[in-house]
């Protein structure tokens, strides 16, 4: 595919999926297959919106080399060329990078999450030759992640300036360098879609950019299609109110959780729990929501009315 097709193809909200583990930890490809199947059902098809399989908030680095595709797999047969399904590859060194892309282009992903090398400390020459390499080995699309709590990790507008022909590489996310402002990317938004990363979806709609990351889109669809619906069409202030009205209560709850334990799925698979989608714990260091921990999401989800499980279901 030319860039113009592969930039219709990562567009709306982003669902950044969880891998679904049994009891033992072991991954549970047959839910994340029926998963895919619901996900599709409730509209997150190509066109509008993205299912992101092996992500880092999908625990893409927790999984062992032969896992990764296999679910990669499940969640494209399942999909049945309905929807977008990207998958994330992260931090390796551009030969295995290459290995790997390969690997997920020949089993049917549209686009890849890549992220630098950042435990090689690159510089942005060296960022800017990782991707160029991947371009030209790949015929599918490169959502660069910025990873800027990372050294080496920070990718900056002049070093995207350079990558404004590489064939492949159609999208940023965009997490904003320390030393930049929001808006100093939105030069190159005829060029790369500009993802939001940042917390701040309608300004990066206004800007002229073309989806945004989120934590809710896997568990209740319906709310994120209506926030980009209402994107499209120019309602901002709607918009903004809607996405504050939940992602807020995230924002502080997650704050609570991450000072007992790690893991960047954990209430993303809480929330899934919460509407009836239990998808397993995160695989250890990090620990599975408290019981009293999930009564407060549960409660906190009905809040806004979502259509949540029956209670006894969820809490037991």
């Amino acid at each position: 595919m030319d860039r113009e097709e592969l930039k219709k193809l990562i567009v709306g909200p982003i669902a950044t999926v969880p891998t679904p583990f049994d009891d033992d930890f072991e991954v549970d490809y047959r839910k994340m297959g029926d998963l895919t199947q619901w996900w599709v059902e409730q509209g997150l098809v190509t066109g509008r919106a993205v299912i992101k399989v092996a992500a880092a908030m999908g625990e893409g680095p927790q999984l062992r080399d032969e896992e990764w595709p296999a679910l990669l797999r499940t969640a494209v047969q399942a999909a049945d060329g309905k929807a977008s399904i990207w998958c994330g590859l992260h931090y390796k060194d551009t030969i295995r990078t290459i290995e790997d892309a390969k690997k997920a282009q020949d089993l049917g992903a549209v686009g890849l999450q890549i992220s630098p090398p950042v435990l090689n400390g690159p510089t942005q020459d060296d960022i800017v030759r990782h991707y160029s390499d991947i371009s030209d080995a790949i015929d599918i699309g490169i959502l660069v992640y910025i990873t800027r709590g990372m050294p080496g990790g920070s990718i900056y507008p002049e070093t995207f300036e350079r990558m404004v022909d590489f064939e492949h590489v159609v999208a940023i996310k965009w997490g904003v360098p320390f030393e930049n402002k929001y808006e100093d990317i939105f030069h190159l938004a005829d060029r790369f879609n500009i993802i939001d990363n940042n917390g701040t979806p309608t300004l990066n709609h206004k800007l002229g950019g073309k989806g945004y990351i989120n934590h809710t889109s896997e568990s209740y669809p319906a709310h994120d299609l209506k926030l980009w619906d209402l994107m499209e069409a120019g309602r901002y202030d709607e918009a903004d109110a809607l996405y504050h009205s939940v992602e807020d209560d995230i924002g502080v709850f997650a704050g609570k959780v991450g000072k007992r334990t790690g893991g960047q799925a954990v209430v993303k698979k809480g929330m899934l729990a919460v509407m009836g989608w239990p998808v397993g714990a995160s695989r250890p260091p990090s620990l599975p929501l408290t019981h009293d921990e999930l009564a407060e999401l549960y409660d906190t989800m009905a809040g806004w009315g979502w259509p949540v499980a029956p209670r006894a279901e969820v809490l037991g």
